[in-house]
């Protein structure tokens, strides 16, 4: 049950920051914390993790920018989706639950990390009537250590 939560965590996670919790699971895969089965065992390989911690690097300093798009926008929101997906099917795989089950943990919590996240942010910035920066960076280091805490329990 617990394996469940932390698959639906990532989602969420994905949410927040749609490149970081692939990033952090390609890592795992790479440091062989958890094994992966054939078909999903690419992530684990040293161009998959380079090309994932690149795009993952590129998000998290563009998402500061002031021409970034809302996480709201059609194709953030599909992209935080897939993203989530993918990296619940990685765990759920991981822990022998299947790769379905994974998809859709991973992308219902992408969804509630991409709405959650988004009105957290704008709450937080107006209740602390604060530039977005400091709430933004707050955002990454959560998502960061927490794609880690959750990889690190398979």
């Amino acid at each position: 049950m617990m394996t469940l939560l932390f698959v639906l965590l990532i989602g969420v996670l994905a949410g927040l920051r749609s490149l970081t919790p692939p990033a952090v699971t390609a890592w795992g895969a790479h440091w062989g914390w958890f094994k992966l089965p054939r078909l999903l065992s690419w992530i684990g390989t040293t161009p998959a993790v380079a090309i994932f911690t690149v795009f993952a690097l590129v998000e998290l300093c563009t998402d500061k920018l002031p021409s970034a798009p809302r996480r709201k926008v059609p194709m953030q929101f599909c992209a935080r989706i897939l993203m989530g997906a993918f990296a619940g099917a990685c765990l759920s795989t991981a822990a022998d639950r299947g790769a379905l089950l994974g998809v859709l943990l991973g992308a219902v919590g992408a969804v509630a990390g991409t709405l959650g996240g988004y009105h957290a942010r704008a709450g937080l910035a107006k209740l602390f009537n604060s530039p977005d920066l400091p709430i933004a960076l707050t955002e990454d280091i959560l998502t960061i250590a927490g794609s880690f805490y959750v990889i690190s329990r398979f």
